[in-house]
């Protein structure tokens, strides 16, 4: 995965977890004068402030601070040897304080058993960090695996169709969820789909799973998009347990000037033009999300909207459009927002969405309550004709 795409994809599930993970675990790689820093700098300040406040004041004590602060930073045996060191300090500055004479020796005695116990728990504790560190980068391989597997990143462009993607999973230690995207070159031209699996954790990955599997290969096999729609109901009843639903939107993009669209339950579509005007594209005739057909009669209405060079094409999940401002608790207003977003990044759709979910995270308060997609589609403007100069005509 290259860096761009892990930058689209930000398939980033618990961020905190995750931050923690990669940021102990670089730790862990830094240099060993790096991870010494913390605690022999702090053995240095108290050493000075106690030579400095005089042999009246005794501040050693503040030393047990030393094998704890070392418990984040080092290996066991680096922070036995550092605790050793502070322990020296420790002696030599109650020593100085004048903690050796026979009343004072219960005081010294009771600070250099706590130094000692502090330093014994801390061993411990630098050891179960640097198991659950190893531990997080290894899940964290798996998922970014598993999301390769799922979520193919598609490039910049897949035929006429220019695109950017964010993607956001909520789910407690992983980098997938219940969201899915995916964007096809077929015979019957680009296809897209994007869709939200009912709840989220490993359930709802694998019925993601079972949808973008079926829509990669029907894609390629039906000429229209109920076609393709229908065999995601099959594919659907078959695979996903009884009661759970995916609310999907189909895009085609068979026509030069326009964009064939499929609704499934799912959030409608936002067409922002190239002169900065937004258009919300309620379907006219919606339809039940995926594993939900058997309770309606009929079927999903494909219906086309004109898509010419230079529009734009927001397609999101829920969790975008539901997320809660943390102080009003207001929705996120898309539709107002992102003409203005898309407008000010001219024809890079990539910092379009970047700035669109940069907003998004400013009005959640920097963080998301539930699986988020983003999905931006954009079509190649067609090439001018050539200017002819006078007196020459066209070949």
């Amino acid at each position: 995965m290259t860096g761009d795409q892990a930058d689209r994809t930000e398939l980033r599930g618990d961020v905190g977890t995750y931050a923690l993970g990669y940021d102990a675990a670089a730790l862990l790689k830094a240099s060993l004068w790096v991870r010494l820093l913390a605690p022999c700098l702090v053995m240095t300040l108290v050493s000075v402030l106690d030579v400095l406040a005089g042999k009246n004041t005794y501040l050693a004590s503040l030393l047990s601070v030393v094998p704890p602060l070392s418990a984040l930073t080092l290996y066991p045996l680096e922070l036995v040897l550092t605790s050793g060191l502070g322990m020296v300090l420790l002696v030599a500055l109650s020593r100085y304080d004048g903690l050796d004479q026979p009343y004072d020796r219960r005081l010294f005695y009771g600070t250099l058993v706590s130094y000692v116990a502090l330093s014994a728990a801390s061993v411990f504790i630098s050891h179960f960090r640097i198991v659950r560190t190893r531990h997080l980068v290894a899940m964290s391989t798996v998922a970014e695996a598993a999301q390769l597997a799922l979520l193919r990143p598609p490039g910049p462009t897949v035929g006429d169709i220019r695109l950017a993607a964010r993607y956001v999973s909520a789910a407690d230690s992983a980098k997938i969820g219940g969201d899915l995207y995916g964007v096809l070159e077929t015979p019957y031209g680009v296809r897209a789909i994007i869709g939200d699996v009912r709840g989220k954790g490993l359930a709802a990955v694998q019925s993601a799973a079972v949808v973008l599997g079926a829509f990669r290969e029907a894609a390629y096999d039906e000429a229209e998009l109920t076609g393709v729609a229908r065999r995601l109901e099959a594919s659907v009843m078959r695979h996903v347990p009884p009661g759970e639903f995916i609310t999907a939107m189909l895009v085609g993009f068979g026509e030069r000037d326009a964009v064939e669209l499929l609704h499934c339950g799912h959030v409608p579509p936002l067409l922002v033009s190239r002169d900065g005007i937004a258009r919300l594209l309620n379907p006219p005739d919606p339809w039940v999300p995926l594993g939900l057909a058997h309770l309606a009669s009929g079927g999903p209405q494909p219906w086309s909207v004109p898509f010419v060079g230079g529009d734009v094409l927001v397609l999101c999940t829920d969790g975008v459009v539901e997320a809660r401002h943390k102080g009003a608790g207001m929705f996120y207003p898309l539709a107002d927002r992102a003409p203005a977003l898309v407008s000010d990044s001219g024809a890079d759709v990539e910092a379009a969405v970047a700035r669109i979910y940069a907003d998004l995270l400013r009005h959640a308060g920097g963080s998301l309550r539930d699986d988020a997609a983003l999905l931006l589609l954009a079509r190649d403007a067609l090439p001018l004709p050539p200017v002819l100069s006078p007196g020459r005509s066209a070949p």
